[in-house]
């Protein structure tokens, strides 16, 4: 004789007994508190004995106990289940709560900010963030994935539920879809992974950068994001302007980058590329010597070194064929970015002379304020001329960016998004931060 429990008996979460063929039950597994009936109340009666409708009524009403406690124990079991579910739910969501909370406050300093100056520029909507300051590996993390930036190799990936970039702290926190909490964070020795208690640096960003809090300013959390929006673009061949989309330095957007660095302690991440400098020009537009550029390594080798450098020579040597003279007195002109711009040539030359000690005979004209299209002469403009009529991005991050430029590769940006390419839009963009930063550390 075998007896069965309907699937339709027992709760989803437990066991379906398919007979009851030993000496005695419950089966392996079930609670101990289950009745107990041994196998011979069922086999030495016989089907027409009085005696066998009796053990049937009892075996029967042994059995619907039976349902009963099943019900109870696989109810319980439930209960417990989500029991734990909710409470890893509300432990992750209250981690999150956290950085919810720094990430608000980030925006409102922000919001403040950009009323403040020029407004807000759309960019697409690409929610992305940058990891590896410095001369540290460059990690992009989007959409659960952690990736190497310039290889495109993915390292990482998470089910995420939820996630939370908080830029000013240099903080991504995930919740999983199984209600574990995970945070990539970096700081001034590396970019750390802290995954299931456990807390590791990544591969290849141990380093020493520094990292003002920049406590007492203005807007210290702006500050923040776009100081990291210069470090991030430092690579092996030095600061670029934004490491998808350029191979290179260019010397009048290091030059900018040095400036602010300095103001941080960074130079030494910039000072082995300023040491090997040996070309008066970076030739980075189509192969074009361009004018600024003279006052530009001027300055860059003062930062770190002397006018016995083997590239001051070099610039000192170029600089009659640039020269002119006028009513107010001798100038250099030429082009740069394929038109001529004599005031920021000139002062860029005079000011590299002058940081390197060296005597300077030239006179820059008046100056302009000639925005463009490029947001960081508008913020350049702004600094010089005491105005605030420039716009940071009206994303989290990057707040900075560059569009439409001449030597750029955009293809690059296509691990990002396939919309930063096709409009020619790469952001974060180390000049433009660089400007921004200079001009927000005055206030």
């Amino acid at each position: 004789m075998t007896l069965h429990l309907a699937a339709s008996e027992t709760p989803a979460a437990c066991l379906m007994w398919t007979g009851i063929a030993s000496s005695t039950y419950p089966p392996r597994g079930l609670p101990s508190f289950f009745p107990q009936l041994p196998m011979r109340t069922l086999s030495f009666f016989s089907p027409t004995s009085p005696a066998v409708a009796q053990s049937s009524t009892v075996l029967r009403l042994r059995l619907a106990s039976m349902k009963v406690a099943v019900r109870i124990v696989c109810l319980a079991a439930m209960l417990a289940f989500g029991s734990a579910v909710q409470a890893a739910d509300s432990t992750a969501a209250a981690s999150l709560q956290t950085y919810y909370a720094d990430l608000q406050a980030y925006r409102a300093e922000l919001d403040a900010c950009r009323q403040a100056h020029g407004g807000a520029r759309s960019l697409p909507a690409a929610p992305f963030f940058l990891f590896g300051m410095g001369a540290r590996t460059k990690l992009l993390y989007r959409d659960g994935i952690l990736f190497d930036a310039r290889t495109g190799r993915e390292l990482r990936r998470w089910k995420v539920k939820h996630e939370i970039i908080v830029p000013p702290d240099y903080t991504v926190a995930i919740e999983t879809e199984d209600g574990g909490v995970v945070s990539l964070r970096e700081d001034g020795e590396a970019v750390w992974l802290e995954e299931g208690g456990q807390r590791t640096a990544l591969e290849g960003t141990k380093s020493a950068v520094k990292l003002p809090d920049f406590a007492g300013k203005k807007y210290p959390r702006v500050l923040r994001v776009l100081h990291q929006e210069m470090l991030v673009n430092i690579v092996e061949a030095g600061p670029v302007p934004n490491f998808f989309v350029y191979e290179k330095p260019w010397y009048r957007d290091g030059a900018m980058v040095a400036l602010a660095l300095k103001e941080t302690g960074n130079l030494d991440l910039l000072k082995p590329w300023i040491l090997g400098l040996r070309e008066p020009f970076d030739r980075n537009n189509k192969g074009e010597s361009e004018a600024d550029n003279l006052g530009e390594a001027l300055f860059l080798v003062s930062l770190v070194s002397d006018k016995s450098h083997p590239l001051v020579a070099k610039v000192l040597a170029e600089l009659p064929r640039f020269e002119k003279t006028a009513a107010t007195g001798k100038y250099i002109s030429g082009r740069s970015d394929f038109a001529e711009h004599p005031v920021y040539q000139t002062k860029w030359l005079k000011y590299g002379l002058r940081a390197l000690g060296l005597p300077d005979e030239y006179v820059a004209g008046k100056d302009s304020d000639d925005r463009g299209s490029y947001p960081y002469l508008g913020w350049a403009c702004d600094h010089f001329h005491g105005t605030k009529k420039s716009p940071l991005s009206n994303r989290d991050y990057p707040l900075t960016w560059e569009e439409r430029a001449s030597g750029a590769h955009y293809d690059g940006l296509k691990i990002i998004s396939p919309e930063l390419v096709q409009k020619r839009i790469s952001p974060p963009h180390s000049w433009h931060a660089a400007e921004a930063f200079l001009l927000l550390l005055t206030e």
